[in-house]
């Protein structure tokens, strides 16, 4: 019998490609905020739901009507720039509380979507220069703004999850998601470089997202693991030590960067869920692959 997993967010533009991904070897129920009506037909082991992650009744009563095996919380406002900070703030905490904990009480193993931004680069008034280089999941967290600050909280949440209820959590602090045949971080490649400090110039592409993701419901954690998901390059093609040190004017003391290697570690990974991204900018960013459906034929 095929396991049921929950994905959050399913119908958002990276949630699609995890829902994709995962049908087949799960049954997945695709939540959103609504439904894409009843004239859709449900591609085969997909259905959708529509739930307000806010409300914890209605999230505990999804998760009482399905029983799944894993939960994949992917909804949130994902930056902080479009909606005051209370609502970022908000939404992403108390969506992030009410879908663990209830994923928790159910004994559903748990993947949700932190964020590079937890380190507080990315939304700063004066971008700091990071503690050593590449960033591991060790790194110091200090964000500046309501968006990196919820995903702090969110995987305060998830470490309070793993201790009640003996449960595996991931949390996947992807960086800058990109699309096939669409990758928006080349612009900053070609224009102006330093709109690509926030996060060192790393990307990830949405497919690689989506395999991490099915990677760690797959692995035996043993409790709470957090994990980069990020390609292994920067996106500008140039060594990523000598972009650093031109636009903050010096590098870390601990600075190991090789070449184009991403700001990003991905060495964690690849050691505790034998993952490796698959794409890079150069044969990804003029690449012609249809964005996923989630409904039939």
């Amino acid at each position: 019998m095929t396991e049921t997993v929950v994905v959050t967010g399913g119908r958002g533009r990276s949630g699609r490609w995890i829902c994709d991904h995962l049908a087949g070897e799960y049954h997945v129920v695709c939540v959103d905020l609504d439904h894409p009506g009843w004239e859709v037909t449900e591609r085969e082991h997909v259905e959708f739901k529509a739930v307000d992650v806010t409300d914890g009744a209605e999230v505990r009563d999804l998760l009482s009507e399905y029983d799944p095996a894993a939960v994949v919380h992917w909804a949130a406002i994902p930056a902080p720039e479009r909606h005051a900070g209370t609502r970022v703030f908000d939404t992403n905490v108390s969506g992030a509380y009410n879908v663990l904990d209830a994923a928790g009480r159910a004994g559903a193993d748990i993947v949700w979507a932190s964020s590079e931004s937890a380190y507080g680069l990315a939304f700063a008034e004066e971008t700091p220069l990071p503690a050593y280089l590449p960033i591991d999941e060790d790194h110091p967290m200090a964000p500046e703004d309501p968006y990196g600050t919820s995903k702090v909280a969110g995987e305060e949440i998830a470490k309070m999850v793993v201790r009640r209820d003996g449960v595996d959590v991931a949390s996947v602090r992807p960086s800058w998601i990109q699309y096939p045949g669409e990758y928006s971080c080349r612009d900053v490649a070609e224009g102006d470089l330093a709109g690509g400090m926030g996060n060192c110039w790393s990307y990830v592409d949405v497919r690689d997202v989506a395999s991490l993701v099915a990677a760690a419901l797959d692995a035996d954690l043993g409790g709470h693991e957090a994990f980069h998901a990020a390609a292994a390059d920067n996106y500008v093609g140039r060594p990523t030590a000598d972009l650093v040190e031109e636009h903050w004017g010096d590098v870390p003391e601990r600075c190991e960067l090789d070449g184009e290697q991403s700001a990003l570690s991905t060495a964690k990974a690849r050691g505790l869920l034998e993952w490796e991204p698959a794409h890079t900018w150069r044969e990804a960013a003029d690449a012609d692959v249809p964005e996923p459906s989630l409904v039939g034929e």
